[in-house]
């Protein structure tokens, strides 16, 4: 048997006993060098780790993911609905509307779909439960529209895709996964409103322990979360700051709401937080380290290259095989996360990419609307799985829902990939190289 089967089959056998990914990347790396190479190899995995990540855009991801920890904490989220409510007004479907207008909004500043998801659930669901929505509907709807984080910028996601695949540029991506999450987000609310209104579900009721307030009121109170993104994305198309520096300037921007504006954080809040940033950050950086061994050996021995040339000798129709891919990662996005499957499958996909010539800021735009759409399909649905817990349901019974809202994503997707122009025309207006 070949070093790549062995190398492969250790991998699927790892994850299948219940190894975690992690650790079952570095093994079967492991298993592919002794089997492949020479047992002496193995005096490079110290080297392979830390190489994987001695990358300086990868500080941002640390960094991101602690401000979507502050804004979490800085009771953002609750004015952001009492905005949205005093916007949108009572109307059949208007909570519907809220949720998924606000984890937009949240993932404009958390760039993480479970945080978003976490945020929003805990001060809608109460709200959207007392106006009648069944709790697998608002449990399933939340889990849907706050997957669209992995797509408005700043997105950790695309921050890995920029240094998986060579030569893209992080401020194209972020800029080409602007109108596509917001197209996600519209086409999750379609069905949304229009369930609502077959059923009569009644929206517009006021958060739980609160008053009805004014547009204008309530504009001011949610106004320091909105310039989030606009501080962000506008530091970046000006050349104030790098990605890498807007992610600092978003956590200090974030502590400053937190402790002089909105006043629910504390420094001792802050450090409490700092704690669970690096938990989460340890556990990322674990996942990118030790990816790194299986990476190595998969280069050395070829493994990459053979099932690259496997994938491309299926078809000569590009279309055909980008439809089989994006199926491929769609299922791979049911059982791993967005982390996992970058670093998995783009050794592989490169050379295809390369091969029919699709453009690399449009394709990781695709994978990432694909991923989206598993953060919410069981059987491992981590947004789905945040909302589920916090509603007090069972995952099962959110599963006719999901279906829903993964046919509407999904129309989406399509979209996108029928018409590139989608993401790509706002990278190329701001002047950036894809």
């Amino acid at each position: 048997m070949s070093p790549d089967l062995w190398m492969i089959l250790a991998f699927a056998g790892l994850l299948i006993a219940g190894v975690p990914v992690a650790f079952s990347l570095a093994l079967a790396g492991a298993v592919g060098i002794v089997a492949g190479l020479s047992p002496d190899m193995l005096a490079t995995l110290g080297t392979n780790t830390y190489n994987s990540i001695a990358k300086y855009p990868l500080i941002a991801i640390p960094l991101f993911i602690m401000t979507g920890l502050i804004f979490e904490r800085a009771g953002v989220a609750l004015r952001l609905v009492r905005f949205a409510q005093a916007l949108i007004g009572p109307r059949h479907g208007g909570l519907a509307l809220v949720a998924v207008l606000v984890c937009m909004i949240m993932g404009g500043m958390s760039g993480s779909g479970p945080a978003d998801a976490a945020a929003v659930a805990m001060v809608m669901l109460p709200s959207m439960t007392k106006a009648g929505y069944p709790k697998p509907f608002s449990a399933t709807l939340i889990a849907a529209s706050a997957s669209t984080a992995i797509l408005i910028p700043p997105s950790v996601a695309l921050i890995l895709y920029s240094i998986v695949v060579p030569g893209v540029d992080l401020r194209a991506l972020f800029a080409a996964g602007l109108f596509p999450g917001i197209l996600a987000g519209l086409a999750l609310l379609v069905p949304a409103l229009l369930v609502s209104k077959r059923y009569g579900w009644e929206g517009g009721t006021p958060v739980e322990g609160a008053e009805r307030l004014k547009v204008g009121e309530t504009f001011k109170q949610a106004l320091p979360a909105l310039f989030a993104p606009v501080l962000i994305l506008g530091g970046l198309r000006s050349g104030l700051f790098t990605p890498t520096e807007a992610a600092v300037v978003a956590v200090a921007y974030g502590a400053l709401v937190g402790l002089f504006l909105t006043r629910e954080l504390s420094l001792r809040d802050l450090w409490s937080l700092l704690g669970e940033a690096a938990v989460i950050s340890g556990v990322v950086m674990l996942i990118i380290a030790l990816a790194g061994i299986f990476a190595w050996a998969g280069t050395m021995l070829g493994t990459f290259r053979h099932l690259a040339e496997w994938i491309i000798g299926l078809s000569d129709n590009g279309v055909m095989l980008l439809i089989l891919i994006m199926l491929a990662v769609l299922l791979a996005g049911m059982l791993l996360d967005a982390i996992s499957i970058y670093l998995i499958m783009m050794p592989i996909l490169i050379p295809v990419m390369q091969h029919f010539g699709w453009n690399p800021v449009w394709f990781g735009i695709l994978l990432a609307m694909n991923i989206a759409i598993g953060q919410f399909t069981p059987p491992v649905a981590v947004n789905l799985m945040v909302t589920t817990n916090i509603a007090r349901i069972r995952l099962e019974q959110t599963v006719g829902w999901a279906l829903l809202f993964v046919l509407a994503m999904a129309s989406a997707l399509a979209l996108v990939a029928i018409f590139p122009g989608i993401a790509l025309w706002l990278p190329r207006t701001l002047g950036y190289n894809v």
